[in-house]
């Protein structure tokens, strides 16, 4: 009953050495803050796909553009999902240059052309925001804990130097509160990475139908009187 008291998660937490402490507040403010990070870009990203889609639909169901304009700034900015800032930079650029006399309607199109793909790295880089953090969170937390469990383990076996006979019980809790940081430093990477692959992913995939948008938006436009 003694051992497995010594050996529990929060003793072993408390009599680790200060090093090894600092090592694992750190990774558990890091995974705190990773997580957080998770959950902000899975709601973004959920609700930038359904926007996505409600603009799609709607485009291609109105061909009055002017009518479509009109809906689309009929709410705020912060309302408005990343495809539909594109068609609004596109569509004022478009009416703009078409109103200047004597400018070609290649001229027209390149401008035009040239709003949307400024509205288009915007939007990227809004939706990529915090994807390197987790990033670095899943690179860097494993070596972190790791430096924390060299250090415990070098610690445990310094303190073996004033015991006459060495035995798994002299050794173990040491050990054992040094592998803790490991722990630590594992349960702040994993969700890290695999968030960061989910969301790149999904990111790629807006990306393309964005670019997508733009291409198809441009042939439409090139076809108004």
């Amino acid at each position: 009953m003694g051992v497995t008291q010594d050996l529990s998660f929060i003793h072993l937490i408390g009599n680790a050495s200060l090093l090894v402490q600092m090592v694992m507040g750190l990774l558990l403010l890091v995974s705190m803050m990773s997580w957080w990070y998770i959950f902000l870009k899975l709601f973004t990203l959920r609700r930038e796909v359904r926007l996505t889609e409600e603009f799609e639909e709607a485009f291609w169901l109105n061909p009055d553009l002017n009518k479509l304009y009109g809906q689309v700034n009929s709410v705020t900015r912060d309302e408005q999902g990343g495809l539909e800032r594109i068609f609004s930079a596109g569509f004022v650029e478009f009416v703009k240059l078409k109103k200047q006399h004597g400018v070609e309607s290649s001229a027209v199109m390149e401008g035009t052309r040239r709003a949307m793909r400024a509205t288009y790295q915007r939007e990227m880089d809004r939706l990529e925001s915090h994807l390197a953090f987790l990033a670095s969170v899943g690179s860097v937390s494993p070596y972190v804990g790791l430096f924390g469990t060299v250090w415990g383990i070098m610690n445990a076996f310094r303190g073996l130097a004033n015991v006459g006979q060495a035995t798994l019980a002299h050794v173990a809790p040491g050990i054992a509160e040094a592998l803790v940081a490991t722990a630590m430093g594992l349960f702040a990477a994993i969700p890290a990475v695999v968030a960061y692959n989910r969301y790149a992913h999904d990111i790629d995939r807006l990306a393309s139908r964005f670019e997508s948008f733009t291409e198809e938006f441009s042939n439409v436009l090139q076809r108004q009187p």
